[in-house]
């Protein structure tokens, strides 16, 4: 639906909700993310204060998926139930008491334990926010909405490192360690925003007192039109999905993905302080400069390929510089090792732009948004699988090395992978903008939640 055919009033409805609701969002998931990842950071020193082995860390990571995946749809339809004001404000302020508890861990079973229920607490935070979208803004709004705040989890990558490294250097005062300190202070700090964002929040269209009863009547309109037309699509049953040949291909090739993003979430820091005689904050600042390049690169990217009748070759070539990269890691000086995982950093955000609109392309239209949700759910257990791998081969090889070799036959087997994939599942369009593909892929985040 292009622009000139969406009523004015629609359209300014929309407009306010972009103003008014989205920066809360956006800031809200900036720090869910530094919150799951801000771990990475002070793996020695809940080794040298707490017993935290490699594996023990690996594993503590890799739970959190485990409470998220176990809970992400009983958080979503009690979303439905409570208003999203309500539960994504809960989520948030949940979260953040256990990152605060966190600062108090003396033993890794508080570890595992707190990490697995912050799983457990951030869990429907992202699948929540775009069920928001999508009982506030109908389908033809909805994309940019998502773009804006898909953004928020690209910049957290950048910041993370300089906030979390800052907070590392009040190490000692009033006798608290510095990690102890961070995971107080930025725990505290999703408390309060969680507080501020019930104050904004609205959870339903008719509730919120900056539309005009036109606005409200044109954008509740639009949206329900949007709910009729979903009602109807097919339903499928994961069961057959998990056979089904295309999508047991994509959550391959995701899952290989997902491996290495989330082994380089992890376990970059730790790679990064190996150069030696570097700070907290300089350690935090480095390890910002791979997510920079990526972030640049991947917007660079989508916007050379958005038109592009066939993504599957240049998805190729972001999985082979993704495992180019992490075997270059293995080579050379921690230097040389900061520039590979740069490279491999870039190769993987490029492919996850890649991927989606070309997962989307290569099923049928009727199990397009069931499809993907399956392909999420099971590919993100590789954030659990990575890093309790690196942390195994760390303990038992003294070096990382047998997890980068891992991550780059993993990307290598996902580039065999795409070359099976279907260019187009047959009417659905070829992924490049047409409204019902559009509509599906966003569907299918809804259905699985981070689709990233």
């Amino acid at each position: 639906m292009s622009d000139v055919l969406i009523p004015d009033a629609e359209r300014r409805a929309v407009g306010k909700f972009l103003r008014r609701m989205l920066p809360i969002l956006v800031l809200m998931l900036l720090i869910n993310q530094m919150d799951r990842t801000n771990v990475g950071f002070v793996q020695d020193e809940l080794r040298a204060d707490v017993g935290v082995s490699a594996t023990a860390y690996g594993l503590g990571a890799g739970l959190f998926f485990i409470g998220y995946a176990l809970f992400e749809v009983p958080s979503n339809m009690l979303l439905e139930r409570f208003g999203a004001r309500v539960w994504l404000t809960r989520i948030m302020i949940t979260w953040g008491l256990v990152i605060v508890a966190m600062c108090f861990i003396h033993n890794v079973w508080m570890f595992y334990g707190l990490r697995f229920l912050l799983g457990v607490a951030e869990a429907g935070f992202f699948p929540g926010v775009l069920l928001y979208f999508t009982q506030w803004l109908p389908d033809s709004s909805r994309g940019r909405a998502s773009a804006i705040f898909l953004g928020g989890s690209a910049t957290a990558y950048i910041v993370t490192g300089p906030i979390t490294g800052a907070l590392l250097e009040l190490h000692g005062v009033g006798g608290f360690a510095g990690w102890r300190w961070m995971f107080a202070l930025e725990g505290l700090l999703s408390i309060a925003v969680g507080f501020v964002a019930g104050f904004f929040l609205v959870s339903r269209i008719q509730d919120a007192p900056w539309l005009t009863a036109q606005e409200k009547q044109a954008l509740s309109s639009a949206v329900a039109r949007d709910e009729e037309a979903r009602s109807r699509a097919p339903r499928v049953s994961r069961l057959k999905l998990l056979i089904h040949p295309q999508v047991a291909l994509l959550t391959t090739v995701f899952f290989a993905m997902a491996l290495t993003g989330y082994a380089i979430t992890f376990w970059l820091p730790s790679l990064v302080e190996e150069i030696g005689g570097l700070s907290p904050f300089q350690v935090g600042l480095l390890s910002a400069i791979p997510w920079i390049c990526a972030v640049i690169a991947m917007y660079s990217m989508s916007r050379f390929t958005d038109r592009a009748p066939d993504r599957r070759p240049y998805l190729a070539v972001a999985l082979t510089l993704s495992a180019t990269g992490t075997f270059l890691a293995t080579l050379g000086s921690p230097w040389f090792g900061l520039a590979a995982i740069t490279l491999a950093a870039v190769g993987g955000k490029c492919a996850a732009t890649l991927f989606w609109p070309m997962a989307q392309s290569g099923l049928d239209l009727k199990i397009a948004a069931p499809g993907l949700a399956v392909v999420n759910s099971i590919g993100n257990l590789g954030g659990f699988v990575s890093p309790t791998l690196f942390g195994y081969l760390k303990d038992t090889t003294g070096t990382t090395n047998g997890g980068l070799y891992t991550l780059s036959a993993a990307s290598l087997l996902a580039v065999l992978g795409v070359a099976l994939i279907r260019r187009n599942g047959g009417g659905t369009g070829s992924g490049t903008g047409s409204e019902p593909a559009e509509s599906a892929l966003v569907k299918g985040r809804l259905a699985t939640g981070e689709a990233r």
